[in-house]
């Protein structure tokens, strides 16, 4: 009975192993290898690991769609011996390659984090990232079989009443219909709804040392019109911090105003329009458009400002600075990329048009400077606030735009139209009094260059992965 077991457990071990592909292995672990070279920015053991045994399924799959048309395509198969010692050379040097690029992956990516001033990985490395790219692979070879099993099954049946051939690629698609319908249909709003309600619930936390505003000229307070637990996360840490007119006056050493800043939360006003008329009768109610500068701030797909950019220009302005700002997601921004894109531009659009509305109302020469500003999905968004022929009788001021992503189509289109012998990381556009280009070095000063009425600035990394990637390449 125990050697009857045994030899049914044998044969299923090898039944298992015969499963296998050896191109699959093969071709797998070159994927799985280039996975791991160096890349743009450093990547985390769990990034890595994910991406690492989704490269080695991908390669595998292509290894065994090969197998798959060759025996469409009634090729010559080898003979068990010889198949069984194609897949032993496989297996090794499919191990070997993994084992070796593994090694060498910490000191590629310890030589990227050295240039961005960052700790080196540790030695344990190669074992996290081998561990969860195994862990990767399993879960999408064992939905791999099931869509084997949902072929096998319905070409088998097929094949009853049609060839062989044609029962194969009816088979592929019904098997391609019904897993594609599962995953969009279910497994993706599940996913979806999922992370909406993590976001959500992240969005409504109101944290201890997040203190409602005293000062009845700040958002947020009893005074204002808008409430403070409506504002997000996001909103209620821009209200919150930044710098006082007494942090300014004790850097500057002169008076100084307090910076104005209006932000308008998701769960303010049900409608992207209805939040942008209580933005601006908000910023109204503050005295926004009577300071020197007015700044229409896009946040990004969470609803988070950099404080690094706001904190900045209240710096430089002495605090005569009104910021004015509206939610439009509180999902990460390559989330809400993904499955809100148009949401950040009709509310930047929306936004805009009842601030311009309001702005080129009052008189040219007592109104404020007004500018735009916008941080990775903030800035693909500020980018359509307006059509320049909406605004060409009177103009913004100017716009900074932080790290566009790549369908920025303002930016695409300014970095393709280049002067000629400008590298793409840093462009010059035409004689460079409308679009200027920067990087953590100031460029801004090019010589003979005059600046026009308006000003806009990108800031861009030549490292920034999300800004210049390029489909076309």
């Amino acid at each position: 009975m125990y050697l009857r077991a045994a030899a049914v457990s044998q044969s299923q071990i090898f039944r298992f192993w015969n499963s296998f592909s050896a191109a699959g292995l093969l071709i797998g672990a070159l994927f799985f290898a280039a996975s791991l070279t160096p890349t743009l920015l450093p990547r985390t053991f769990v990034t890595q690991g994910v991406l690492s045994g989704f490269s080695f399924a991908a390669g595998y799959g292509l290894g065994v769609f090969g197998r798959w048309l060759a025996r469409y395509l009634e090729l010559p198969k080898p003979k068990d011996r010889t198949l069984r010692i194609i897949k032993l050379i496989a297996a090794v040097v499919c191990v070997s390659i993994v084992a070796v690029f593994l090694w060498r992956a910490s000191e590629w990516q310890n030589s990227i984090r050295h240039l961005m001033g960052l700790e080196p990985v540790d030695t344990a490395r190669p074992l996290e990232v081998g561990l969860i790219a195994a862990l990767t692979f399993a879960l999408l070879f064992v939905l791999a079989w099931f869509f084997q099993l949902t072929f096998l099954f319905t070409s088998r049946r097929l094949n009853r009443f049609v060839s062989r051939r044609v029962s194969y690629l009816a088979g592929i698609v019904i098997a391609v219909t019904l897993f594609w319908s599962l995953i969009d249909g279910v497994l993706f709003k599940l996913a979806l709804y999922a992370a909406d309600s993590s976001f959500q619930a992240f969005d409504e936390l109101i944290e201890p040392e997040s203190q409602q505003p005293t000062d009845a000229n700040k958002t947020g307070s009893n005074a204002s019109l808008i409430e403070w637990d409506e504002l997000g996360r996001a909103g209620r840490e821009f209200i919150a911090t930044g710098p006082t007119s007494k942090d300014l006056q004790s850097f500057l050493g002169r008076d100084t105003l307090e910076p104005v800043r209006v932000y308008v939360g998701l769960r303010s006003a049900e409608t992207a329009e209805a939040r942008a008329k209580l933005a601006v009768e908000e910023l109204k109610r503050v005295g926004g458009f009577e300071r020197s500068v007015l700044i229409v701030v896009m946040p990004t797909g969470t609803g988070w400002i950099d404080p690094a950019a706001a904190d900045t220009v209240e710096y430089l302005h002495g605090g005569d600075v009104a910021s004015i700002a509206m939610q439009y997601s509180y999902l990460t921004s390559w989330l809400s990329l993904l499955v809100e894109p148009d949401y950040g531009a009709d509310a930047a659009r929306t936004l805009f048009a009842e601030v311009y509305a309001h702005w080129t109302k009052l008189p040219r020469e007592s109104r404020p400077r007004l500018y735009l500003h916008g941080l990775s999905l903030g800035a693909l968004s500020s980018e359509q606030s307006a059509e320049l022929f909406e605004v060409i009788g009177d103009p913004y001021h100017g716009a900074l735009w932080s790290g566009p992503p790549f369908p920025s189509r303002i930016w695409r289109s300014v970095t393709d139209d280049r002067v000629h012998g400008s590298p793409a990381w840093q462009p010059r556009f035409r004689n460079g009094s409308y679009v200027r280009f920067t990087s953590q070095e100031n460029a801004l000063a090019i010589p003979g260059a005059q600046w026009g009425p308006m000003r806009i600035v990108y800031l861009q990394y030549a490292s920034d992965p999300v800004t210049f990637f390029d489909y076309r390449s």
